[in-house]
């Protein structure tokens, strides 16, 4: 399976923080990359260092207009997944999105264009209250994955966290620059 993100908007100055936690939860929960619009271009800075560190190969692709990309992910089968309020639960569609091959998540900012409501192939609510994009985005890549994204070994790795049950252990390979 393939997953990546597209992140549509962003409002000045809270934003670049949410934004880059939107691109931080993508990657480490297996996404391959993360469209982005109207963002601040120290995120790809951020996460750069990030994947030189913990491995990946994560890739941050900064884009003009959501609706190309959309729509190429169409043509390619990959199914889109907006994520929204308003969508059906994903307690009612999660074993479905299991079974699709290639998706394509949109993860708004702002007020989200009707259209792509009606490009998406399912419009997915995580909740039913208010609350972050953030939370939603790794609720939705968990149960789509059903935890295997914790298991995943991540490419380049200088660093890697060993789970213990007090403490922290990261091993830290040796690197000849």
């Amino acid at each position: 399976m393939v997953i990546e993100v597209v992140r549509i908007g962003q409002r000045l100055v809270r934003d670049d923080r949410v934004t880059t936690h939107v691109a931080l939860v993508s990657r480490a929960f297996g996404a391959k990359r993360i469209y982005m619009t109207e963002v601040n271009p120290e995120i790809k800075d951020t996460v750069e260092k990030i994947n030189k560190t913990w491995g990946s190969n994560f890739e941050i692709v900064f884009i003009d207009k959501w609706k190309p990309i959309l729509k190429k992910k169409k043509d390619e089968k990959f199914k889109i997944i907006h994520l929204s309020m308003y969508g059906e639960n994903i307690n009612s569609v999660e074993e479905d999105l299991r079974k699709e091959e290639d998706l394509v998540i949109v993860v708004g900012a702002e007020k989200v264009p009707r259209e792509i409501y009606e490009l998406a192939d399912y419009n997915v609510g995580v909740g039913s209250q208010p609350h972050s994009e953030i939370s939603a985005l790794a609720i939705l890549l968990d149960r789509i994955q059903k935890g295997k994204q914790f298991e995943m070994e991540f490419p380049g790795a200088k660093r890697k966290i060993i789970p213990t049950k007090n403490g922290k252990n990261v091993q830290v390979k040796e690197t000849r620059d």
